[in-house]
């Protein structure tokens, strides 16, 4: 679940039964009252890294009578999702802070699964700034950011220099390198994620945004994927296809299949998420000391990233609120979240943490996923998200198998979500 913020680290879906904070506010219509301390659980797709334990024995430590018990799930984005919307309806009080997907919070806080937020409780003015917005619905605050993510462009920096170019800043400089000079080493050209799930709505609506579009607007309830901007974002990928510079081994393609073909030295170009530096710098790897990164590009210079991640929320049923509050100031605190970098590899929300010198030399991205993060924009907001996604899937799944054109998926993507937005 890589798509996740940092895939499959970075969602960590955290249940949390806290106690203690008697400010902290709860919907009213849940019967929770504000306070409540108690024993906790965070529920968690898993955790590759192996980071978060260390974590919640250090606020076991500090908190005997708070234990917080790791739940880890799927490591599946999907089956993450419906495992926890499977306990959330059942009306019981197992889960308590949710560690959701950035695109999920909407769809939580309308079905009324998770408790709206004070935001005086948590320093929001130290994060970096669009990261918050993924944490509301209908002006409330429904979570708090706790891992962000940005895409980047991954490029072969050893050819490139061979050739005497720079990276690619348009579309247009990316797709006469991934067409010229990528056949000449025996390369594919560009890679992103291309599998109809949901890495596929990250890289359309990439797409779409950098030509200057949009899917939806308002928390859902404007469709705007008709437009002239929408269609140059679709064609760009399937003429990719259509004219090679985009494999069709790419078609198949997640996060981790991209990133294993970059690393194994098969693509001059990846869109991935920043944990791929690591892993492609690590011993082993046939393109440690050879590549690069840079924000995506654009049609006329730098383009626009998905804003990626995870948001802690408490659930509705929580006995603990109080502590649940706790623990997310606690997961969100300067040290825990640069504890996040160093030990899970996962792109922090407190801003301050990439301007940090040591930081930098340490993960050499960081400026450069600081501007991706800055320009980026979230997924469609809606509350039934769940439709959203999959419209996007199929219809771009069709477009780039060339089986429609760009006009006609536009088309058709209005269609789907408009009656997607009128439901309900």
């Amino acid at each position: 679940m890589r798509w996740m913020g940092a895939a499959g680290r970075a969602l960590l879906v955290a249940a949390v039964v806290l106690a203690g904070y008697a400010g902290f506010g709860v919907r009213a219509d849940t019967g929770v009252a504000a306070g409540g301390r108690g024993p906790l659980t965070l529920v968690t797709a898993g955790d590759l890294t192996d980071y978060l334990s260390p974590l919640l024995d250090d606020w076991n430590q500090g908190h005997p009578g708070e234990h917080v018990t790791l739940v880890e799930l799927p490591d599946s984005a999907d089956e993450t999702r419906a495992q926890m919307i499977s306990e959330l309806r059942s009306g019981r009080d197992r889960f308590d802070v949710l560690n959701i997907d950035v695109a999920w919070t909407s769809e939580f806080a309308a079905a009324g699964w998770i408790s709206p937020l004070e935001r005086d409780r948590f320093p929001l003015d130290t994060f970096l700034r669009p990261v918050v917005d993924t944490a509301t619905f209908e002006g409330r605050l429904y979570a708090v950011p706790y891992v962000t993510n940005a895409g980047l462009l991954y490029y072969r920096k050893d050819v490139l220099d061979q050739e005497g170019e720079k990276p690619p800043r348009t579309w247009a400089e990316l797709v006469r390198q991934a067409r010229t000079i990528a056949p000449k080493y025996g390369l594919d050209g560009y890679a992103g994620q291309f599998l109809p799930y949901e890495g596929l709505t990250v890289n359309v609506t990439e797409a779409v945004h950098s030509a200057g579009g949009s899917i939806l607007q308002g928390d859902g309830t404007r469709v705007t994927v008709d437009s002239g901007a929408a269609r140059a974002g679709l064609r760009f990928l399937a003429d990719g296809v259509r004219d090679g510079w985009i494999s069709r081994d790419a078609l198949g393609y997640k996060e981790e299949e991209s990133r294993r073909a970059f690393q194994d030295g098969r693509l001059l170009f990846l869109r991935n998420w920043p944990y791929v530096y690591a892993d492609a710098s690590a011993a082993g790897s046939k393109v440690a000391g050879k590549f690069g990164a840079v924000p995506l590009p654009g049609p006329d210079g730098p383009g626009t990233s998905v804003l990626g991640g995870s948001n802690l929320a408490v659930s509705s049923t929580s006995r603990h609120p109080a502590s649940a509050a706790d623990l997310i100031s606690y997961l969100t605190s300067e040290r825990v979240q640069r504890q996040v970098l160093t030990e899970g590899s996962l792109p922090p929300v407190r801003a301050a943490l990439y301007e940090d010198p040591e930081l930098i030399r340490a993960y050499p991205y960081l400026p450069t996923l600081r501007q991706s993060v800055l320009s980026a924009v979230p997924r469609p907001k809606s509350p039934r998200y769940d439709q959203v996604t999959l419209a996007v899937q199929a219809v771009a799944q069709d477009l780039m198998a060339q089986r429609q054109t760009p006009d006609q998926a536009v088309a058709r993507l209005a269609r789907e979500l408009g009656t997607i937005s009128r439901k309900g």
